[in-house]
């Protein structure tokens, strides 16, 4: 049985009126481009604020960019640090260097993949400017914690949601609860365009007003170019595309947290860690993420058997070789040094079926991973 990684096709197949109609009213329109001024980018702006009950939602051309301009309306630049966890996809520190700060680096929470933040403090230093908190693979950092020493240090708290759309903490969504969040709507996230796009979002007038005049070329209003900027545009298809597929977003949710239970349980009785979430959060599952002792044995055997899966991530961000200046040592973060030998990433999507799911985990009791 071969058994997609995700299968974008079955999404489109299921909704496929919806978003024909919606790229067809673009294309009738000709609203290609343009920031606010156009009605579906606007529209969509509008549509997920409520979503996440925020005050603000500025759409722009990736979730890279997103955590760039942001950490820009920050005023962070040359001779800041930023604190951000070992553990993650590279944007999330990328960007950091991009406006010239530092990242420095947190070990990661041994039970849930997010960065743990009782490391945090010791990583505070005069130059610390803010904290990128990564709700990694879609379950929510520990913000209580983060928060917490933000507020001691009068540090800004950046929320990275690219991969937890929907995802909740004490009951709040995420990208409300620090002072500005960024979010990717690369097709393959939980909330996906049909190429790249993001958005930020904030409570913060002053840092949604510099956002969006930052991603606009520095102008708010035409030919006014208040300072110098960057073109980063949601485009008018890819937000009128996430209109539609906001609509589902929470019923796709639900079927991602039904199949990550099922998982759980059938695995149980494996030598498998299973990915597990605090009382207190919900965990949305962009990423089904297990940890095995002999990943390539039981990623090899899925293979075999037409079952596709991924690792998120290889290596840990202070070991890439961008790094290598910092100098770091796996002794240095010993959590994410064992986890990125570790993690592997079983199929997960909406349109996944159980016996999908019972295939899938066939294939690892036969490659050997049982135990107690």
């Amino acid at each position: 049985m071969k058994i997609p990684f995700a299968d974008l096709r079955a999404q489109y197949e299921s909704i496929k009126p919806e978003i024909d109609a919606a790229i067809a009213s673009v294309i009738a329109d000709s609203a290609f481009v343009g920031g606010y001024e156009n009605h579906y980018v606007r529209g969509f702006e509008e549509a997920f604020a409520g979503y996440l009950n925020a005050k603000h939602c500025i759409g722009c051309a990736n979730g890279t960019d997103s955590i760039e301009i942001l950490l820009k309306a920050m005023d962070i630049g040359p001779g800041d640090e930023v604190i951000v966890p070992a553990h993650s996809w590279i944007s999330t520190s990328e960007a950091v260097s991009a406006v010239g700060a530092r990242p420095v680096f947190v070990d990661t929470h041994p039970t849930y993949y997010t960065l743990d933040a009782k490391l945090i403090e010791a990583r505070v230093t005069p130059r610390t400017k803010a904290i990128i908190a990564v709700h990694l693979y879609g379950l929510p950092a520990e913000m209580d914690e983060v928060l917490a020493v933000a507020r001691k240090h009068r540090l800004r708290v950046l929320e990275d949601c690219a991969q937890a759309h929907g995802a909740e903490y004490k009951g709040a969504k995420v990208g409300t609860l620090g002072d500005a969040a960024s979010f990717s709507f690369f097709p393959g996230k939980n909330l996906g365009a049909y190429g790249d796009a993001g958005c930020m979002v904030t409570n913060d007038p002053e840092l949604a007003r510099r956002a969006r005049m930052i991603a606009n070329h520095g102008q708010l209003e035409k030919h006014n170019h208040i300072v110098e900027g960057r073109n980063s545009r949601l485009d008018g298809l890819q937000a009128a595309v996430l209109v539609v597929k906001l609509r589902h977003l929470p019923h796709w949710t639900s079927l991602r947290q039904k199949h990550a239970e099922r998982y759980s349980g059938l695995l149980a009785r494996l030598a498998v860690t299973a990915p597990a979430a605090p009382a207190h959060s919900r965990h949305v599952y962009h990423l089904y993420v297990v940890q095995v002792p002999d990943r390539a044995a039981v990623q090899g055997a899925l293979a075999a058997a037409g079952v596709s899966t991924g690792v998120h991530y290889p290596k840990a961000l202070p070991f890439l070789a961008a790094y290598a200046g910092h100098g770091h040592r796996p002794a240095d973060f010993p959590v994410a040094a064992r986890h990125m030998d570790r993690v592997l990433s079983l199929p997960m999507f909406p349109e996944l079926t159980p016996e999908q799911i019972e295939a899938v985990v066939s294939v690892i009791a036969d490659a050997a991973v049982v135990g107690g």
